[in-house]
């Protein structure tokens, strides 16, 4: 531990730039975390000679706090993709609002807001996002608060 801390005493600077999640299909995937998550494309860089494209997403107005989806174009085997990665987490101003407006654009809920304060869904390729209400927790209110567990998260 005091090898990290050591780091810091030095003036080591460091920044998070994003996370990197590996994508199946590009239209199905930038669907997902654009019309319903609402993350904004910040760029897309394709690299022919890679034979793979970047790209990389943010909510709006949080522009420093990027995820890139890596579509390789001859495909990849990402496995069950949401146990070995762990989750993405964003903050929102109404979870239920939030989680209504996913239901709406076709994304399952697994983990609904009955306590008001956090939400689980999946992305096409099995990636958990964890939804955060901001602040205090909403009051527990149907049909979330009845909403069973769907599947894993």
């Amino acid at each position: 531990m005091d090898k990290y801390i050591g780091c810091l005493s030095i003036g080591l600077n460091m920044k998070y730039l994003h996370t990197m999640l590996r994508i199946k299909d590009e239209e199905t995937s930038l669907k997902f975390f654009v019309d319903a998550l609402g993350l904004k494309e910040i760029r897309r860089i394709p690299v022919e000679e890679g034979r793979f494209t970047l790209f990389f997403l943010a909510a709006e107005g949080d522009e420093d706090s990027q995820i890139e989806l890596t579509y390789n174009w001859d495909g990849d085997d990402l496995g069950e993709g949401s146990r070995n990665f762990g989750h993405l987490a964003y903050q929102v101003e109404n979870i239920y609002d939030v989680c209504q407006r996913l239901q709406e654009k076709g994304v399952e809920i697994n983990r609904p807001p009955r306590d008001g304060r956090m939400a689980f869904v999946k992305s096409p390729d099995n990636i958990s996002i964890e939804i955060l209400q901001k602040g205090d927790a909403l009051e527990p209110i149907e049909p979330w608060l009845s909403m069973e567990n769907i599947g894993t998260w």
